[in-house]
C-alpha cells in the first residue's frame, strides 16, 4: 500500500512538470529534483521489498550446482546412481534458458532410501527458502487426494493450482509424494503441463519442475541389488542402465504403481526414472552419525552402531540390506543417546 501511494505521488509530480515548465524555470528545477529523489527512494524501497519478501526473481531463485553436488555426495548415503542422475538432470535443465518441456523426475525405491530427502536438497539449492518457498508445492496422495469418488474435483483443483502458480512464477516446483497411491486419472490430468507445448492458454510450463516420489518398482531395484551381491559384484558397479528399463516397465504395468497405463509413460514425458537402492548396514551407520550431529550431539559411532544392529535386515541370515532405511533413525536414536 505504501509503495502504491509513493508511485501515485511520483506520477503527480511528473504531471506537475509539464504544467510548470512554461511558467518558472526555478520551480521546474525544484520539481525535477524532487522527482529524481522520489525515483531514487522508490528504487531503494523496491530493492528492500525484494530483499525481505520472497519474489520470483534471481535474488530468491538461483541454481547452486556446486551446492547440490556437495549435498548429494556428503548427505545422501548409498545412492551413487541417483546422485549421478540428479546432478546431470537438474544441472542440464537449469542451464537451459529455453527448455522444450518441464523437468519431470520420477524417484523410485523403498521407504527410507532418500527420495524425500533428495527433493528437499534440490529445493534448497534452487530456492533460497527451500521447501518453505512459496514457489515449491508438495502434494501427498493420501492427504490431498484421499477419496476416489472425488477424483474429478481433485483434478480440477490441481489443474487450477498448477496453472495459477506457474502464472505467478514460471520457475515453480511441484512434488508429488506417494505416487503409487495416486489415481491414474488424476495423474493424466496434469499431463498437458508436462508436455512439449510452447504454452497452454497463454501460460508456459517449460521452466517448471515436477518430481514424483513412489515406492513402486522398489522390488525390482532390490532384486538387482541382491543379484549383484549374490554374484560377488560391487554395489558401485550398478549403473542406471541396469535398472531403468526394468523399472519403467514394472511401474507402467503395475496396477498399484499410480502410473499404471497413464499417458505420462507412453508419451515419454518422464525425463528420468531415478532408482534408489536399498541401504546397507554401513549406510545406516552413516545416517545415524549425521542425525546425531543434526540433533546437536557429538557423533558417537558406538551409540549409532548399537542402534543400527537392532534394526531389521535381509536376507535374514546375512543381514545385508536394511528393511527400514534411514527413515526411523531420528526417533530410534533418542532411545540410545
Amino acid at each position: 500500500m505504501r509503495l502504491r501511494c509513493w508511485l501515485l505521488f511520483a506520477v503527480c509530480v511528473s504531471g506537475c512538470l509539464s504544467v510548470t515548465a512554461g511558467i518558472e524555470p526555478i520551480s521546474t528545477s525544484i520539481a525535477v529534483g524532487m522527482a529524481a529523489a522520489i525515483t531514487g527512494f522508490l528504487a531503494s524501497y523496491q530493492n528492500a521489498f525484494y530483499y525481505f519478501h520472497e519474489c520470483c526473481r534471481p535474488e530468491w531463485i538461483s541454481y547452486n550446482k556446486t551446492g547440490l553436488k556437495h549435498d548429494l555426495h556428503t548427505k545422501l548415503f548409498g545412492q551413487h546412481v541417483a546422485t549421478q542422475v540428479i546432478i546431470k538432470a537438474v544441472t542440464g535443465f537449469m542451464s537451459n534458458e529455453n527448455p522444450k518441456k518441464p523437468l519431470v523426475l520420477s524417484l523410485h525405491g523403498w521407504t527410507g532410501t532418500g527420495k524425500n530427502f533428495v527433493s528437499q536438497l534440490i529445493a534448497e539449492n534452487i530456492y533460497q527458502k527451500g521447501m518453505s518457498s512459496s514457489f515449491v508445492h508438495l502434494f501427498t496422495a493420501t492427504a490431498h487426494f484421499p477419496h476416489e469418488k472425488h477424483i474429478e474435483t481433485y483434478k480440477t483443483q490441481l489443474q487450477e493450482w498448477i496453472r495459477g502458480n506457474v502464472s505467478i512464477c514460471a520457475r515453480s516446483m511441484f512434488v508429488f509424494d506417494e505416487m503409487d497411491k495416486m489415481h491414474p486419472g488424476l495423474i493424466d490430468g496434469i499431463k498437458p503441463y508436462l508436455d512439449f507445448y510452447d504454452n497452454l492458454n497463454g501460460v508456459s510450463y517449460r521452466q517448471a519442475i515436477f518430481i514424483f516420489l513412489s515406492n513402486a518398482g522398489g522390488e525390482n531395484i532390490v532384486q538387482v541389488a541382491l543379484n549383484f551381491w549374490k554374484d560377488g559384484r560391487e554395489r558401485y558397479d550398478i549403473q542406471l542402465k541396469d535398472l531403468e528399463t526394468a523399472l519403467s516397465l514394472s511401474v507402467f504395468n503395475n496396477r498399484n504403481s499410480g502410473f499404471w497405463h497413464t499417458s505420462l509413460i507412453d508419451k515419454n514425458l518422464v525425463d528420468f526414472f531415478v532408482p534408489f537402492l536399498p541401504l546397507e548396514y554401513r549406510h545406516i551407520v552413516q545416517c545415524g552419525l549425521a542425525e546425531m550431529a543434526a540433533k546437536g550431539h557429538v557423533p558417537d559411532r558406538e551409540v549409532v552402531e548399537m542402534m543400527a544392529q537392532e534394526l531389521n535386515y535381509f536376507p535374514k541370515e546375512e543381514r545385508v540390506f536394511s528393511m527400514q532405511g534411514c527413515k526411523v533413525i531420528s526417533s530410534r536414536l533418542d532411545f540410545y543417546i
